[in-house]
């Protein structure tokens, strides 16, 4: 009887560390369908992400800006035209004129006409030209806030991705846990009915699997949420996955060059400094307002039946206009006070985007550090285990070991499995945290193969529009 038992433990705990591996992550997420790797993966979330999508769709919003601020220069045209109708009766009464008779004359005129204006700034004290400037910091900071948003979207696509592996991982553990340990309890109670152990041993098999079969149960739920996570990040269900490697290859070498990179080229530093400069051009619209202008009007107006039947009017005029503001009621000198108080509140923030850049850098290296040192005690913890489980086991045949030893090495072993599958996609999602911690995270970094979306397409087509309302993907 004791022949096949042996072989099923051998079958679990003989594993080395390669099987172990192969068992946890290649043993993944298993379904129909071709199998996915996390490059595919990402490329998806890359290109199909809601969230990055949007936030596309709000730089392309972002880029109407800049024309809408050149409109300061071109000129205004309008049209009018108008029609109607009047009657007018006149009296004169007897001896009022050279007829010795009340006279009467009624008038019925149709007034109509149509005019064209033309309004063209001249002079405005820098306002459109600040403006133009303004419109097009805000489109760099849109653009770095883009970037950003994709290294956030990656980086929960790569961690959604690690997780199902993980989950998967330990849940066929769990599993196979129960299996062992209902096979552990069937041969208890052999030994049991022969008087080899006592109840106590049968009593403490069937509790450690019973508590097996909960964390079963339990790591069933978190793959499911792990999934859903899956689904929401990255767009489909995860099929036959397959085991990641780290993108250490990609970092820098030192925390110290990681720090520096961070500091100059993270997209969310660089968004908040293209804060400041919108800010302070906003300074300078505003501003702009207690500052003379100066425009050109020109009007051409045909008229008809102006003042009498058949009357036929053209005129045109154009008239320079200089507007110099005196008093406004002190609301343009708040606006201004407001806009610099802005200004100052954007710096500020500059500040404490470097310092939250400089935590992540930080924490997500020792991230790294830490899963690397795990996984080197996790493969010792598993060897140790695997070899102490053995030992158990055959001396549990001799009687030197109690039921309660072997269930508790075969316990201490699947924690050393689990630490070490977990240690494995820490080491794997720590090191994707860090290249979005430098501000490298991207599809072009990753080379993933997916069309690399440009913002600046969309802002060449339209910073020099001058009128129609169709958007150049034909909405």
């Amino acid at each position: 009887m004791r022949r096949p038992v042996k072989r099923r433990y051998d079958k679990t705990s003989g594993f080395g560390l390669s099987a172990i591996i192969a068992f946890a992550l290649a043993g993944g997420w298993a379904g129909p369908g071709l199998a996915q790797t996390m490059d595919s993966a990402l490329a998806r979330a890359y290109s199909g992400n809601p969230t990055l999508n949007a936030q596309r769709a709000f730089v392309r919003a972002t880029d109407e800006n800049v024309p809408q601020a050149k409109s300061g220069y071109r000129p205004r045209i309008t049209a009018s035209a108008d029609i109607g109708a009047s009657i007018i009766d006149s009296a004169v009464p007897a001896g009022a004129s050279s007829s010795p008779f009340r006279s009467t004359t009624t008038n019925r005129l149709a007034p109509r006409g149509a005019g064209v204006q033309i309004t063209q700034n001249i002079f405005d004290s820098g306002r459109t030209r600040n403006s133009i400037s303004q419109s097009e910091s805000q489109v760099l900071g849109a653009r770095a806030t883009l970037q950003n948003t994709e290294q956030n979207v990656l980086l929960d696509a790569a961690t959604s991705y690690m997780n199902v592996l993980r989950d998967t991982a330990i849940l066929n553990l769990n599993r196979n846990n129960v299996e062992v340990l209902e096979e552990q309890l069937r041969q208890t109670r052999d030994r049991f009915q022969v008087g080899e152990v006592t109840r106590t041993d049968v009593a403490q098999a069937e509790a450690r699997l019973s508590s097996a079969r909960s964390q079963a149960i339990l790591a069933e739920s978190n793959l499911k949420t792990s999934v859903a996570r899956f689904r929401q990040n990255i767009g489909v269900e995860p099929r036959k996955l397959t085991p990641s490697r780290p993108v250490e290859g990609l970092l820098p070498k030192s925390l110290p060059l990681a720090l520096n990179q961070a500091l100059a080229n993270h997209p969310a530093i660089i968004a908040s400094l293209h804060g400041v400069d919108a800010a302070e051009l906003q300074v300078k619209v505003t501003e702009a307002d207690l500052y003379p202008t100066f425009s050109v009007a020109g009007v051409v107006q045909q008229r008809y039946d102006s003042t009498f039947s058949g009357d036929n009017r053209l005129s045109a005029s154009i008239v320079g206009s200089l507007t110099i503001p005196i008093y406004e009621g002190g609301q343009v000198y708040s606006r201004t006070r407001q806009a610099k108080e802005t200004a100052g509140q954007r710096r500020i923030e500059v500040d404490t985007q470097r310092d939250t850049v400089r935590a992540a850098v930080v924490s997500a290296w020792g991230g790294l550090e830490a899963a690397k040192a795990q996984i080197s005690a996790a493969q010792s913890q598993v060897e140790a285990a695997s070899t102490a489980l053995a030992g158990v086991r055959e001396e549990a045949k001799v009687g030197q070991r109690t039921t309660l030893d072997v269930l508790n090495a075969q316990q201490e072993l699947v924690i050393a499995r689990s630490t070490l599958v977990t240690a494995q996609r820490d080491r794997v999602v720590a090191s994707y945290a860090v290249l979005s911690a430098v501000g490298k995270l991207s599809s072009r970094t990753l080379k993933l193969k997916a069309e690399n979306y440009d913002a600046r397409q969309h802002y060449e087509q339209v910073k020099d529009l001058w009128w129609g309302t169709q958007t150049p993907d034909g909405r």
